[in-house]
């Protein structure tokens, strides 16, 4: 088929390679403009620009798509390229900005989004991370068919995964992304043989999955451990989450809850190298830091190093 692509960052990329390896042809990509990244801040492009030039693909780039927005020459210009595409169906997975209706009307067959929760639970920007937040033991990935509203098309595919004691948004982000590629291409063979059976989402457990904020990062040692220890892993790799013990600051990234009381925020004494901190309900022994320009280390190499960070 002719398959127009909107998407930007590595999940996307994974269904992208999936779809032309497949041996679709894609005439045409969408992906969000390039953004500063690394130390020098220097124009990056995003991993599904950088796959689609690698392979061939012509690109697009526009601001907004919104005729009557901010960027309406972005706008114009990309549905002069998508009517050139001629695309039957276009899949959109992580793309980062609205399509407005003219978008969804100009393939043929829609638009098919790669969703990563089961729709409705997590309709919105970070489904991966506020599941394993939530302390959700299963999620998955739902091919929607696009409509006007946030997430509210109606289901085409989905598939569940289990959400282990050890799942951070790292690991869960790589099986989604593959679990999404392979759904998305039964999807288009469904579609072509005329055997896509739409189905209306339920109307019970929407939920909405929030952008994650940095702010969110600074942890809260008033909270109960078994919520810090889930958000440690929701906010692996972005943003991780920060601390100040010792007079050092720390991003956390892996933890364990530990038995043990004191005042939130607390280092207890505990065994030779062993970093444990009250929190509001129970107490959270840390195994995996980083300082500030680091790598991560053990906690109990960090307390080698600063040994008064464990008092």
């Amino acid at each position: 088929m002719r398959v127009a692509f909107a998407g930007t960052p590595e999940f996307a990329r994974t269904a992208l390679a999936a779809l032309v390896d497949a041996g679709h042809g894609v005439p045409l990509v969408l992906t969000q403009p390039d953004r500063p990244a690394g130390r020098g801040l220097k124009l990056q492009g995003s991993p599904v620009k950088q796959w689609a030039l690698s392979h061939g693909l012509p690109v697009a780039q526009p601001r907004s798509l919104r005729l009557d927005g901010k960027f309406p020459e972005d706008a114009r210009a990309a549905q002069q390229a998508l009517a050139d595409a001629r695309p039957e169906v276009m899949v959109v997975a992580a793309y980062g900005l609205i399509l407005p209706a003219w978008v969804l009307a100009q393939p043929v067959h829609g638009c098919l989004n790669i969703h990563g929760s089961l729709l409705p639970r997590w309709r919105g920007a970070a489904p991966i991370q506020r599941a394993i937040e939530a302390g959700d033991t299963r999620t998955g990935i739902t091919l929607m068919q696009m409509d006007a509203g946030l997430d509210t098309g109606a289901m085409l595919r989905w598939r569940a995964v289990p959400i282990g004691a050890d799942t951070t948004a790292a690991s869960l982000h790589d099986e989604l992304a593959a679990l999404g590629a392979r759904l998305m291409l039964q999807g288009l063979d469904d579609l072509a043989r005329g055997a896509l059976r739409p189905q209306p989402q339920p109307r019970e457990g929407i939920t909405y999955a929030s952008k994650i904020d940095k702010a969110e990062a600074a942890i809260d040692w008033q909270q109960p451990a078994a919520v810090i220890e889930r958000r440690l892993r929701a906010f692996d790799p972005f943003p991780g989450c920060t601390a100040v013990l010792g007079g050092q600051a720390l991003k956390v990234w892996r933890a364990r809850v530990a038995p043990g009381q004191g005042t939130p925020g607390q280092v207890l004494t505990g065994a030779p190298g062993e970093l444990t901190v009250a929190c509001g309900e129970g107490a959270l022994e840390l195994l995996e830091v980083q300082q500030a320009g680091g790598r991560r280390m053990p906690a109990r190499e960090f307390l080698q190093r600063h040994p008064a960070a464990g008092r």
